[in-house]
């Protein structure tokens, strides 16, 4: 299913490629890499030879129906990993579990180190759980990945895509053994998610930005709603004095009839 959901993919959209040559053969890899749209998780594993599995929601593979049963099949045949998110202690522990598991198997582990897709389009700080832990508890390179234009194609909220070519790049592998079981050291951590996040705004290009994502998804949401509050205090206010406008003239009006 993965060939023909890839090739479907590389028919319509016409992905370009560099970097190819930085994906080892064979053996286990962790791919890092932005997140600018849905679509990431299905433009990447479509332009390569091997498998990469990705986390997704759990819902995505329980959903009742048989739109609930397509859903899962797609999923599963595009590499996605189902994981439990309902608790978010809980949830990062189960994907840094899975993520382990992929690499000790010889296989492709991908990743978003933002944890969520940008609001923006520019790059944000990388969350020092997953990719780090997952790549000094096993040793596996690092693959910096950037993704180019997909946020372009579907944006957050439209479900029909648009037809045009996204990018991908991908960078030189990372070698971070010499940190191989100093995953309970939040600086190592950290240190390890910032070089990566380094290499992923060198290949895409992007603006970054010192804060999360989701930090940042709060601030457009408060500003949007403080917009919108503004806005309506405005049209309240200038309703207000038109109807003002309108008694003096009613009153000014009935003042020369009466003289």
């Amino acid at each position: 299913m993965k060939f023909s959901i890839g090739g479907s993919l590389k028919l319509a959209f016409r992905p370009w490629v560099e970097g190819l040559e930085n994906i080892p053969a064979e053996g286990p890899a962790i791919l890092a890499s932005n997140h600018l749209s849905f679509s990431d998780s299905f433009f990447l594993p479509a332009v390569l030879d091997r498998k990469v599995t990705f986390i997704a929601k759990a819902e995505y593979f329980t959903s009742p129906g048989v739109k609930g049963k397509l859903t899962a099949a797609f999923f599963k045949g595009v590499g996605q990993l189902p994981v439990d998110r309902s608790g978010a202690r809980g949830a990062g522990e189960a994907a840094i579990k899975s993520g382990i598991e992929v690499i000790e198997r010889g296989e492709l582990f991908g990743i978003y180190p933002e944890g969520t897709r940008s609001p923006d389009g520019r790059l944000y700080r990388g969350k020092p759980g997953g990719l780090a832990r997952v790549a000094l508890a096993t040793g596996a390179p690092v693959i910096p990945v950037a993704m180019i234009d997909t946020e372009k194609i579907q944006p957050p909220g439209k479900v029909v895509p648009k037809l045009m070519r996204p990018g991908i790049r991908i960078g030189k592998p990372l070698d971070f053994s010499r940190y191989q079981g100093m995953d309970g050291d939040r600086f190592i951590l950290r240190s390890v998610t910032d070089e990566v996040m380094y290499e992923i705004m060198k290949l895409s290009g992007q603006e970054y930005v010192d804060i999360y994502a989701t930090a940042a998804k709060r601030q457009i949401a408060d500003a949007e709603k403080a917009a919108k509050a503004e806005k309506a205090e405005a049209e309240k206010a200038a309703k207000a004095a038109k109807a003002g406008t309108a008694d003096a003239a009613g009153t000014s009006g009935t003042d020369t009839a009466d003289r």
